[in-house]
């Protein structure tokens, strides 16, 4: 065992990092095997816009819980590679909507049966003693209802 894995919490981060990087290099060779040239980077927006169809920029760093300036970076990214369009809002001309291109559609039916692989294996990655997604949810609902930050702050008169 190394000194990261020894550390426990202290590096939470940095070993939840180190999972997110191997599952999404994996994944991207998972889109190789099936000759899908697609970086898993990408993922969180074009399933967002598969499924809710049409959304500002705004609408979509919500939902994929991005910043605006890295959500604006990938659709960027996606528009170059012509998987996206936007179009001005008619209520709203400063409003950019954006929607998945033909070619980003075309893109999604072939993704479709590799999602399904991809989720078969992740939720036999995940179904583990301690279920990996039922504990990250309950992490995520606790920083939600108070900040890393909030909680350190709170305790820090503790440690003087």
């Amino acid at each position: 065992m190394n000194v990261i894995n020894e550390s426990g919490t202290l590096a939470l981060s940095t070993r939840l990092q180190r999972l997110s990087e191997q599952l999404r290099k994996d994944g991207a060779m998972v889109y190789k095997e099936f000759n899908i040239d697609f970086e898993p980077k990408y993922f969180p927006v074009i399933f967002t816009l598969h499924h809710k169809k049409i959304l500002s920029v705004v609408e979509i760093a919500s939902e994929i819980g991005y910043s605006h300036p890295s959500t604006i970076s990938l659709l960027k990214d996606l528009e170059k590679q012509g998987l996206i369009q936007s179009k001005k809002d008619k209520q709203d001309e400063r409003k950019r909507m954006i929607v998945l291109s033909p070619k980003g559609l075309e893109l999604i039916e072939k993704m479709k049966p590799v999602w399904e692989l991809i989720s078969t294996v992740l939720a036999e990655i995940a179904d583990n003693e301690n279920n990996l997604l039922k504990a990250i949810n309950e992490a995520e609902e606790k920083i939600t209802k108070q900040s890393f930050l909030q909680r350190a702050l709170e305790i820090k008169s503790d440690f003087k």
